[in-house]
């Protein structure tokens, strides 16, 4: 059982602190394994266009390099990556009225529930930042203590969600 099933799909692996945007039919974006880390999937129903992103952390504050560094990775946290994503998105032709969002991840991967709890907070500060861009979510699966791996068809927006390899779970993108 799971999502890599066959089909003519080419699959575009979105890595840990990654994102991909694409209006290629032919594609499929996937992330593998997510614990604590947060999958964030927007897709326009009306052009095609569905981006994903793979973040790890809630803020970047914590970075010791410089966000004008060009060594800074704003794909690894929720409070630059998410603005990064919705920007690509537009960049792309898509229109914030016809996205839709959807999100897998933020379990608690620690066996103590207090420690450093990054699955909670990643889904705080990812909603915090929904709530300031007036976006509401259409799918979600996070929390518990389960890996999920998820992928999202371009021509369709359907997204497959495998849960520790054992549940297969399809999400509609569309409004």
């Amino acid at each position: 059982m799971g999502i890599l099933t066959k089909d003519s799909l080419q699959k575009r692996t979105i890595g840990i602190a990654d994102m991909m945007v694409s209006s290629d039919k032919d594609e499929a974006l996937i992330t593998y394994s997510l614990g604590s880390c947060l999958a964030v999937i927007t897709y326009d129903h009306v052009r095609h266009i569905a981006g994903m992103i793979h973040l790890m952390l809630p803020e970047s504050k914590i970075e010791k390099l410089s966000k004008d560094s060009i060594a800074f990775n704003p794909y690894k946290y929720v409070d630059t990556g998410i603005p990064a994503l919705f920007k690509r998105m537009a960049k792309e032709g898509a229109r914030k009225k016809d996205i839709t969002i959807s999100v897998f991840g933020g379990a608690q991967v620690f066996q103590r529930e207090d420690y450093f709890n990054i699955g909670k907070r990643n889904y705080v500060a990812f909603r915090k930042i929904l709530w300031k861009h007036g976006m509401l979510i259409k799918n979600e699966h996070v929390g518990g203590k389960v890996h999920r791996t998820v992928k999202v068809r371009v021509d369709n927006g359907e997204i497959m969600l495998d849960v520790n390899k054992e549940e297969i779970i399809t999400y509609s993108s569309s409004k």
